[in-house]
């Protein structure tokens, strides 16, 4: 199996947390359409033979793009690479980009999942995230995307935004779940530096949200999820049954994937590469017949690492079996052996041949992690 993930950087406005790479100055689509379709047959041996299972167009706002250019790139993605007979096909959505017949047309593009960032519910929540929709534009947008034939539909959330409780996140998921949504994507806010929120918080001027109400929000978000039949995959999202996210959990369980657009990241268990984060770079050198990226090959460590850092996070976790097979038995009785005391005290369980946080472990997940890690 294999997954391909396009980054489309446009954007009308940048958000204040937002640090993917994007640009605002420049919304000519066209040009960049063609680099994807020219980049997808650059690299049609990337994959190596594998079938792509899914696709996925994130961003910046994929949104910004029209049907036809879609249903285009999704005819040069066959067109280099075997597909499965039913591959899941998602698309990031803003609110304020859809209107009525713009679901439909995505469908018949070949688009099958829909994520749609509503974010919040609350407008005044909304402005300080720097989104350019409300939450009206939200509730419109879900209503259209059943009203035009769509089932696989996920909402983006974020919560721990500072100044909110855990009864506004209540709030927020209880308008979410007034809607037949079958996936959810729930984030806690993360002021990373060189974003707007960033430069706030290094001024003194803004304070992220503490750990208690974090933990608060987070053990809200779970059980309320839970109730409502959603299936608490991964430690941020959240699906019915038969919805989970086979794009996102091909990242998680270490599946090659090939990146396309300026800064898409691509990977092939034995090496990952990265496009240059430049629109104009990208544009200029895949119009003369070569991808601009850099590549870092990766060691035995490096890969277990990242197996042990994303596998945790899932329900999944870490299957031991896959551990001895993959990579020695001598990492395998390293993670057996420092499990234990996570064990001892609730934060982790062992099921069989299989490692996993507990709802206790999941409140200080990265702690756990970056415990099991080995030392490179």
């Amino acid at each position: 199996m294999a997954g391909i993930y396009l980054h489309i950087p446009f954007c009308r406005s940048w958000c204040s947390y937002c640090d993917f790479y994007s640009i605002t100055e420049n919304n000519d689509t066209e040009p960049f359409v063609q680099a994807i379709i020219n980049e997808a047959s650059l690299r049609a041996g990337y994959l190596d033979g594998e079938v792509a299972e899914t696709v996925y167009f994130g961003g910046g706002t994929p949104s910004l793009l029209t049907a036809d250019q879609v249903q285009r790139i999704i005819a040069s993605l066959r067109e280099n690479y075997k597909f499965s007979d039913d591959p899941e096909i998602t698309m990031e959505i803003n609110p304020d980009d859809i209107s009525e017949g713009s679901f439909r047309s995505l469908a018949d593009s070949g688009v099958n999942r829909i994520s749609l960032g509503v974010q919040s519910w609350n407008d005044r929540r909304l402005k300080f995230l720097g989104r350019r929709h409300n939450a009206a534009q939200s509730e419109q947008a879900l209503t259209l995307a059943f009203k035009e034939g769509f089932v696989n539909v996920s909402a983006d959330l974020i919560y721990g935004i500072p100044g909110m409780t855990a009864e506004d996140l209540r709030a927020d998921l209880e308008k979410t779940f007034s809607f037949p949504v079958t996936h959810i994507s729930a984030y806690h806010l993360t002021i990373e530096s060189g974003t707007k929120l960033g430069r706030l918080k290094k001024e003194g001027r803004l304070t992220e949200a503490d750990e208690e109400a974090s933990n608060t929000m987070f053990s809200l978000l779970s059980s309320l999820c839970r109730e409502k039949g959603f299936i608490h995959y991964e430690i941020s999202n959240f699906a019915k049954e038969g919805f989970i996210s086979r794009h996102n959990s091909s990242y998680w369980r270490q599946i090659p994937y090939l990146g396309l657009g300026p800064s898409a990241h691509s990977f092939n268990r034995i090496s990952r590469q990265w496009n240059v984060s430049d629109v104009k770079k990208y544009l200029r050198s895949v119009g003369s017949g070569i991808v601009p990226f850099e590549r870092e090959e990766l060691d035995r460590l490096t890969t277990f690492n990242e197996y042990v850092m994303t596998s945790l996070r899932t329900m999944w976790g870490i299957d031991l079996g896959y551990v001895e097979q993959y990579y020695d038995k001598e990492l395998h009785d390293y993670l057996v052996n420092l499990s234990e005391k996570y064990i001892h005290y609730g934060l982790l369980r062992r099921e069989k041949n299989t490692l996993a946080l507990t709802d206790q472990g999941k409140m200080i997940s990265d702690n756990i992690i970056a415990e099991l890690l080995m030392e490179l």
